[in-house]
Order: structure tokens, then sequence, then C-alpha cells
């Protein structure tokens, strides 16, 4: 693993009126880790995301990509780079079918030196008998899988995961997760936003804590789940984001 980060965030803020939603949020994702990063409804989890990946602007803070301050990045400039993510809700091209929806974000955000196999990157996250369905026959799971195949079209060094987890059945679960390993294991770092905690002890390298737009607690789920002040602001709690 790389002794410099992939992705470091130092004093995060974003708010929304009078809201802060992100409050001085500080971590770092190495090349080839997987970052869970947690805690309960409306802690900052997705807004966190969404400023990464330049949904948002930054009010204040650094975010730096590969020695590069990228804060404030338009997400077209930051999928060029290599930084692109997931949705909760995906949002595919609904009357394009699977393959044209993938063979779109390949064409646009692929540095044209890297060549992807669309038939194998469909096939690792289960489409390949859905290539030529249009996406809006596909179901909500399987506009999931669309989604992460879409973003891993664009070639991207860091992966950042919102909830892709949610609603899948075991099995499902197991195949994502394995995936995400996958992944790792070829040098991507990835952040990953999840509320099912069996599903993140099994993929994460280390936890990021979130709560009122603060990090609790960073280490390994192992030792979240022994820490009070996590235990009563999330895992004692039935909490989803």
């Amino acid at each position: 693993m790389s002794p410099e980060p992939l992705l470091a965030v130092s004093g995060l803020v974003k708010s929304f009126g009078g809201l802060v939603v992100l409050d001085g949020v500080n971590f770092h994702v190495m090349p080839g880790e997987i970052l869970g990063l947690v805690g309960p409804n409306g802690s900052g989890k997705t807004t966190c995301i969404n400023v990464i990946t330049g949904l948002y602007k930054p009010q204040a803070g650094s975010i730096t990509y590969r020695g590069r301050a990228v804060g404030g990045l338009p997400s077209h400039r930051l999928v060029h780079l290599g930084i692109n993510r997931t949705f909760q809700v995906p949002k595919p091209f609904l009357p394009l079918t699977v393959r044209q929806n993938v063979e779109v974000a390949a064409a646009y955000g692929r540095p044209d030196d890297l060549a992807v196999d669309i038939d194998a990157l469909l096939a690792s996250v289960g489409l390949d008998g859905h290539a030529g369905k249009p996406a809006a026959a596909l179901n909500s799971i399987q506009q999931k899988m669309l989604d992460l195949a879409r973003a891993l079209a664009t070639g991207p060094r860091l992966l950042c995961v919102d909830e892709l987890a949610a609603g899948l059945n075991p099995a499902e679960l197991d195949g994502v997760a394995q995936k995400l390993r996958d992944l790792a294991r070829g040098g991507m770092g990835l952040l990953v936003v999840e509320h099912l905690m069996g599903f993140i002890d099994q993929v994460t390298d280390r936890v990021i804590v979130l709560n009122a737009g603060r990090e609790i607690f960073e280490g390994v789920l192992a030792e979240a789940v022994r820490d009070r002040q996590v235990v009563d602001v999330f895992l004692g709690t039935d909490h989803d984001d």
C-alpha cells in the first residue's frame, strides 16, 4: 500500500442555510483501502460524498486527491481525474439499453488510453444477460448494479459507494462485497457509505463514524462497537440514512 493517501479530507465544512451538515471533517483513504463512512441518519455521510465528488462545493477545508487540491471542482472534471461514485437512487438513461448506458459512461469519462471490456464489466456485476434491455426494464437492484458498472467504466482510482448494499439479499451482498474487495486489491481506493453493519464489517479496512457532521471515531469496526460514544449515538440504535 502506498504511504501517500489517495484522498485526504481536512477540516471539511458544508452547511445549508443555518444547518451545519459537515463540521470540520477529517479523514484519508489510501490506495487499495476500503474506508467505511457510517453514522446515524443526518450525520452527514452522503453530503460528504456529494462534496468530495463535486455535487456540492465545500465552504471550508480542503480535499486533496493524489496530491492535488480538488475541492470545489465540478463532477465532470473529477471523473476525468479518476474520482467517481454510485448513488443511493440510481438515475440511468432509462430509454437506453444497459450496454448503451455503460458505453456512454466509458466514452465520456474514461481516458483515451484505457480500453474497457464492456461484456466483462457487465458480467462482473451480474448484468451480462441484460445488456440489450432498456434500463427502464431493470428492477431497482439491477439498476444499482448498472450504476456501479457505469462508474467503473470510467476507470476510477477512487470510487465512492453510497448505500449500494441496501435492498440486496444475502447472496447479492456477498457478491457485491467480493466485487468491492477485488477492486481494492487492484489498487482502487473506496469510500463506502452504508448502514448495514454486517456488510461494512465484511468489506472495510477502517471506518469513520460521523455524528452531527463530526467524526467521533476512526479505526476498525471491531473497536467501534466497543466505543461507548459510538454505541450511544449509532450502533445501539436502529437507524438508516
